[in-house]
């Protein structure tokens, strides 16, 4: 009997292992001031609640102000990512950058480690205040 009960939890814990693997993706283009921002770094995470955030994805705009990226995370339950947006958009000389970040929908969540669901963050323009805009120092 403790054979099956051995076998029956290794079972499980194997099953638990590869089971929470989830991946989301963003796309989307920045400007400022109507025109392209280029090398805009752009970061995907799990938001962890009281814990260290999971990176799970990293990108910078390219010359056209374009971004893509995705990237999967093994969680037990529904992953929470977001995309973090550094930028020195109407910025002057104040230090740090300005960073937005942008929770995504469950329904972008893909199972297993490629993403087929991309989260289209369409065009932002940067110039403005976003809601929950702060300064960060150290990304």
């Amino acid at each position: 009997m403790l054979r099956v009960e051995i076998v029956l939890l290794l079972c499980g814990l194997c099953a638990f292992a590869t089971a929470g693997l989830q991946s989301a993706g963003a796309r989307g283009y920045l400007t400022c001031n109507g025109k392209p921002l280029k090398d805009v770094l752009v970061k995907l995470y799990d938001e962890d609640d009281g814990g260290v955030d999971d990176l799970m994805a990293k990108t910078k705009t390219d010359a056209k102000g374009y971004f893509s990226l995705s990237g999967s995370e093994s969680e037990l339950f529904t992953i929470d990512p977001k995309l973090n947006i550094y930028h020195d958009c109407n910025d002057a000389m104040k230090p740090c950058q300005r960073k937005i970040t942008i929770k995504i929908p469950n329904r972008y969540i893909a199972v297993g480690n490629f993403n087929n669901k991309f989260f289209e963050a369409g065009t932002m323009e940067l110039s403005g205040k976003y809601p929950g805009e702060k300064r960060d120092c150290i990304h």
